[in-house]
């Protein structure tokens, strides 16, 4: 059994916030993957489901960021789980926007989700570390994790939730180097070969008209909301990522 854990903090004026993006991709793949509805356990919310061969325990610890240990300690212990059977979702300062690494074990660099968890259950565990960037200035930490994604950030976001979805079975089949590769490749593709054909026509260099529609801009997001019944997974976390603001804990 895999305990697939999001970190974030709780509420709906936090759900916006970049420190949340754990809670988003943990919502999106119990939406692809058809898990139970989420229930109130382990001091968080909980959904059951498979992923390929695996049965996996969503948790989303209800605990704040600061305390998120509390409820995956409390998990592991009553499945009996050892930390090489966890795996956590979260954000990632060092990395740039819509990057992924997997690790296992290592530092809380900074991060006081991990540092919780693993004073609860020890650093041995596998992170999925989902790039927000850095906002340049070390003072300038706090405010950028717990500020909401901009506008701007729809296009890769949602590429990026998607393709964790997609891939997670992958995940929890310990494929971490497929994982990664799939996930990044959709979410920045390779840019395409220059060519050394011949040169265009006269009429294939002319710009075009006006009036054709530019399909290269991402669609605006709609403001958040709360989560409606119906809607997919990753519609309730990017309607919940624009536009709600508020202050959490780290």
């Amino acid at each position: 059994m895999l305990l697939l854990v999001g970190l974030g903090n709780p509420g709906a004026r936090y759900a916006g916030n970049r420190h949340n993006i754990g809670f988003m991709a943990l919502d999106e793949i119990v939406s692809r993957h058809g898990f139970t509805a989420w229930r109130q356990r382990f001091q968080g919310e909980v959904a059951e489901g498979r992923l390929g061969t695996e049965k996996v325990l969503a948790l989303k610890p209800a605990t704040y960021m600061n305390e998120s240990g509390r409820a995956v300690g409390e998990a592991l212990r009553f499945f009996k789980l050892d930390p090489a059977d966890v795996v956590v979702l979260h954000d990632e300062l060092d990395l740039t926007p819509g990057k992924v690494r997997v690790k296992t074990g290592g530092g809380a660099a900074g991060h006081n989700g991990l540092r919780s968890i693993s004073q609860h259950i020890g650093p041995d565990f596998k992170r999925v570390r989902l790039g927000i960037g850095h906002p340049g200035r070390k003072e300038a930490v706090h405010g950028w994790v717990l500020g909401d994604f901009a506008k701007a950030d729809a296009d890769w976001l949602e590429r990026l939730l998607e393709a964790v979805a997609r891939h997670a079975a992958l995940l929890a089949a310990g494929e971490d180097g497929s994982f990664m590769s799939r996930v990044n490749q959709e979410v920045s593709p390779p840019k395409p070969k220059a060519t050394t054909g011949p040169k265009p026509t006269e009429d294939a260099a002319k710009p075009a008209s006006a009036e054709t529609p530019d399909e290269t801009k991402a669609p605006t997001p709609e403001r958040a909301s709360d989560a409606g019944g119906g809607e997919s997974g990753l519609a309730q976390a990017l309607k919940r990522a624009f536009g709600l603001g508020g202050k959490s804990d780290t």
